[in-house]
């Protein structure tokens, strides 16, 4: 286990927790005040259970961090509440659960790489690609004239995800979505 401070924890990141079990980060954010004692506030899920847990700690509070193995692997199919993985190496499946992908699900795609952290064998977290390419398949029509103006309009993808897209944004478009907070970045180049 190496010693990080709570301001050098990230995303992704799994912390062994003063209870021994082992947690992986959702979200970290370090606030510091004026005035008093800077802190980081970390979003975690445990990973025996996947109960979510907040906690605050000072910024300079030591936490252990585990080491993980990251492993390379392509998406293949769902089954039931899991997903199906397959080790790029090796050719090896792993199942993960449902709870584990978390808000990734919708942006699973087969043949998609993606990478699981491994703690002593077992998947920990998932990564996925930064970037996904999804087709709208519903959305207002196009209004003439607003091509470049700052206003967006709700939007369906073809994996039923809702977004938000620019108003010259119209049905069947390739866009490009932000796989962290599924937020539109641009129209797709194919």
């Amino acid at each position: 286990m190496a010693v990080e401070i709570a301001a050098d924890i990230r995303r992704g990141n799994i912390i062994e927790h003063t209870d021994g079990q082992l947690y992986v980060v959702l979200k970290a954010e370090s606030f510091r005040p004026g005035k008093g004692t800077p802190t980081t506030t970390i979003e975690m899920r445990r990973i025996s259970d996947g109960i979510k847990v907040v906690n605050t700690f000072k910024t300079s509070e030591k936490l252990e961090k585990a080491f993980v193995e990251e492993v390379e692997h392509t998406y293949l199919y769902p089954e039931g509440d899991n997903f199906v993985f397959m080790n790029s190496a090796n050719y090896e499946q792993v199942t993960v659960s449902g709870a584990m992908v978390g808000d990734g699900a919708p942006y699973l795609q087969e043949n998609m790489p993606v990478s699981l952290q491994m703690f002593n064998g077992d998947p920990v977290s998932i990564t996925l690609p930064p970037r996904f390419t999804a087709e709208i398949v519903e959305t207002e029509p196009v209004v003439k004239g607003q091509t470049a103006s700052g206003s967006y309009k709700p939007a369906i993808l073809e994996n039923g995800v809702r977004i938000m897209v620019p108003a010259h944004v119209g049905v069947g478009t390739r866009v490009i979505i932000n796989t962290e907070d599924g937020t539109y970045l641009e129209r797709a180049k194919d």
